[in-house]
């Protein structure tokens, strides 16, 4: 019995340490190369597995917001996707399919387990925009489904140079227009926080929480219906792409000085380990005593 419960710990301490460790594989794309010099002016439909960690988040298999895995049971969205959603009932995540038409031989399909807010997440202000989803069995990783890269701090952030940053989703193409079938991609500039806090622009909403995307002119931006998705950006030194922002909010869509609004990620990333290491710990810890009564029922019938 002892050696039984020394094995179940010793994977309870791995599997802890494997929650907070990066992942190696990701922020890769098997099927598209990396990003070239070109800017998608206005945006276009991705071409087929170029963002394999971004999610469509439906409910009775309608798309309502946009997502990022981080792992194989974990996706991260915004919490204001679910201020009406409170129980995970009815809702799924669809990865590995870029048409919302078709359940594609490529789609993954998982019902949400839980859904974690941030707990100083403010409907008001959509501070601390950010929401965690466990999925109720894992995914599985192909070159369709992969894991986004994150970043662990501030400080590598800034040490990361990226070449090039990108939004995608499921939503709209003009301000309160229908929303796509198919995911589309554009390519856009990272705004210092100082400038989009001008006067004429979001006149200091935009807390150190978040980041905006875009550019002064508007013309691209994201829009309803991408919202929880990623804004990721490709560092050509580590040949990978990194979450850089959670799809949060904006005034309308694509206004000149009135970017897109996003969670900034780095923020986040304590926050994220700390909840699934509770997650796994609380699980393991569970199949550590079931096994433990398991085999102390059986010691006591041979007794």
């Amino acid at each position: 019995m002892a050696l039984a419960i020394g094995l179940l710990v010793l994977v309870l301490n791995l599997t802890l340490n494997g929650v907070s460790a990066q992942i190696t594989g990701c922020g890769e794309r098997p099927l598209v190369g990396a990003p070239g010099g070109s800017r998608i002016v206005g945006g276009r439909n991705a071409p087929d597995g170029a963002w394999p960690w971004q999610v469509s988040i439906q409910k009775n298999s309608q798309h309502f917001c946009g997502g990022s895995i981080l792992s194989a049971q974990w996706v991260i969205s915004a919490a204001h996707c679910f201020d009406y959603e409170r129980t995970q009932l009815n809702l799924q995540v669809m990865a590995g399919e870029r048409s919302l038409l078709r359940r594609g031989q490529h789609a993954q399909h998982r019902d949400i387990k839980k859904i974690i807010y941030h707990r100083h997440y403010s409907v008001v202000a959509y501070d601390h925009d950010v929401v965690l989803l466990q999925l109720s069995t894992p995914l599985h990783f192909t070159d369709r489904v992969q894991p986004v890269c994150t970043i662990q701090n501030e400080t590598e952030e800034g040490t990361l140079t990226f070449s090039a940053c990108f939004i995608t989703g499921w939503g709209s193409t003009r301000y309160e227009g229908p929303g796509v079938v198919r995911l589309r991609e554009a390519e856009v500039d990272l705004i210092p926080r100082e400038t989009c806090n001008q006067l004429h622009w979001y006149n200091g909403l935009v807390s150190e929480n978040m980041i905006c995307a875009g550019f002064e002119e508007g013309n691209v931006d994201s829009c309803q219906g991408d919202s929880g998705g990623p804004l990721q950006c490709y560092s050509e030194e580590q040949q990978r792409f990194y979450l850089v922002g959670v799809t949060s909010f904006g005034d309308e869509c694509a206004l000149a000085m009135r970017p897109g609004v996003y969670a900034r990620a780095s923020k986040y990333t304590d926050w994220m380990d700390r909840k699934q290491l509770r997650s796994a710990s609380s699980t393991l810890a569970y199949s550590i005593l079931l096994h433990t009564s398991s085999v102390l029922s059986a010691l006591w019938l041979l007794t």
